[in-house]
């Protein structure tokens, strides 16, 4: 039994036993299901600083909102549901109890901005799609402990809310016990998938991986870029390929191998009507406390090589690098000005500057600059404000996503958009979906890309991409990336 009073939020506790990757299983199912996955904590070298604490799961939303490139305008839509989230939350539990939560891919710029898409759209996702979630199991990691959280949203009435949330507490320990008790549940790795259509890509080095981009012109548009900066149309280009492959298995069940062979602090899974997204994403793109917001942008990337010290002499010309450390500078003055559009002036500050921090197979230089939302603006504003993530882009940033969108020959879809949520109460967390994976029509989609600057190397920008690409072909099980370029 519950050792909370019954008010809104209604809480539920759960036994110390109690595992979050055995409920996705049980859940995985439902339509909607998100798992916001602090796989990994990242543990600063100095400060100890922990991120990624809390991990949420939850599913079958209440209401969702659905936007493809073309239809009607979806943000004013978001910022009702934003400023309709009762504020009821409790300050002694995980940030997320119920709220809007799901994808907003890169293509939702164009409803915020004048910038082209591609035409050869070949990834039928939708630009934006999210859910409006009543319950959520909320786990904390430092402390060991999870929590069903319900808030019973629909219903006007405080008294009506709390029938509608002790209902919704009572269906998701009935969903737990009939999926986790269940000993002849099929396995995810035996579901039904979508076979695989016939897909145009061009092949590469490594066996059942294509990319939209023939050999040799993900280099020459590297050097395209080069040449525009140094005619002054930007300072920095985000370019990215994408790697197609064929799926093996259910979404979820390669979820669960991705998030084994390359642990993220803003991992996670979301399932669409028509598509999953898998992510090991190591960046977070905005989180909100107590109208405090704080963004993380990361640029700079160097291998890691099983070696403790090989891997340290790299990261310490990582950190010497005249080139990521002006790369990574560039987005932090980026974000600072996106941040100053919704934040009290004196507010924006950079509490850390080119720090390295250390994943499964890469390190990064990543920065940290934070800001308190002006009192009229809500968190939706900040999105809008910020949406894409500077580091996914490039500076400036219009000019950027105009040359991203005539060199790349695809949308990006997901990738390079959040996954995060609005909670009630007023807390949000945001990703920069990298290092993922789209699964859709029997096919695994994951781009891998990066800043280009004009110190860029043509050869060892295209080199990196495969660096970043190696968690996600060693979850989908296939040959093994070589450190240097393929």
């Amino acid at each position: 039994m519950s050792t909370f009073a019954e008010s809104l939020p209604l809480v539920h506790p759960l036994p110390p036993e109690f595992s979050l990757s055995h409920a996705f299983t049980a859940l995985s199912s439902l339509p909607g299901v998100l798992w916001l996955d602090s796989a990994a904590q990242i543990a600063d070298d100095t400060e100890s600083v922990k991120l990624g604490r809390f991990s949420f799961l939850t599913a079958d939303p209440i209401r969702q909102l659905i936007a493809s490139v073309g239809d009607n305008d979806p943000w004013p839509v978001l910022d009702e549901w934003c400023r309709e989230l009762p504020a009821t939350c409790r300050a002694d539990l995980p940030p997320f109890q119920g709220g809007i939560a799901g994808v907003i891919g890169y293509e939702a710029a164009c409803w915020l901005e004048n910038v082209p898409v591609p035409t050869a759209n070949d990834l039928s996702t939708p630009a934006l799609s999210v859910g409006l979630y009543d319950w959520t199991i909320a786990l904390d990691h430092v402390e060991n402990r999870a929590w069903i959280v319900c808030q019973g949203l629909g219903p006007q009435s405080n008294q009506d809310r709390l029938a509608n949330a002790r209902d919704r507490r009572d269906q998701v320990l009935q969903w737990l016990a009939d999926g986790c008790c269940d000993a002849h549940q099929p396995s995810l790795s035996t579901a039904t998938i979508a076979p695989a259509k016939p897909i145009e890509g061009f092949p590469t080095q490594h066996a059942g991986v294509t990319s939209n981009f023939p050999a040799g012109a993900f280099s020459d548009n590297v050097g395209e870029i080069v040449r525009r900066i140094r005619a002054g149309d930007s300072f920095q280009v985000n370019l990215a390929q994408r790697l197609v492959a064929e799926a093996d298995g259910h979404p979820a069940e390669i979820y669960s191998r991705l998030r084994q062979a390359n642990p993220a602090p803003f991992g996670g899974y979301f399932a669409g009507e028509t598509f999953s997204v898998l992510s090991s994403s190591p960046e977070g793109f905005l989180t909100v406390r107590d109208r405090k917001v704080q963004t993380r942008p990361i640029k700079g990337t160097v291998a890691r090589t099983g070696d403790i010290d090989i891997d340290r002499d790299l990261a310490e010309q990582l950190a010497a690098s005249e080139k990521d450390r002006a790369e990574n500078i560039m987005i932090v003055d980026l974000m600072r000005n996106d941040l100053s559009r919704v934040c009290i002036d004196e507010s924006v500050v950079v509490t850390q500057l080119c720090q390295i921090e250390r994943y499964q197979y890469v390190q990064h230089l990543v920065s940290v600059i934070e800001g308190e939302l002006a009192p009229n603006a809500t968190i939706c504003d900040l999105i809008r404000a910020c949406f894409p993530g500077g580091s996914v882009t490039g500076a400036p940033k219009i000019e950027a996503m105009q040359t991203i969108a005539e060199l790349e020959p695809n949308p990006r879809g997901p990738y390079c958009g959040s996954l995060g949520y609005i909670s009630c109460g007023g807390a949000a967390d945001f990703n920069i979906l990298i290092r993922t994976i789209v699964a859709t029509a029997g096919h695994l989609y994951f781009p891998v890309g990066g800043g280009i600057t004009a110190r860029s190397n043509a050869l060892a920008e295209e080199a990196e991409t495969w660096t970043k690409a190696r968690g996600m072909l060693q979850a989908l099980r296939l040959p093994k990336v070589p450190s240097t370029l393929p």
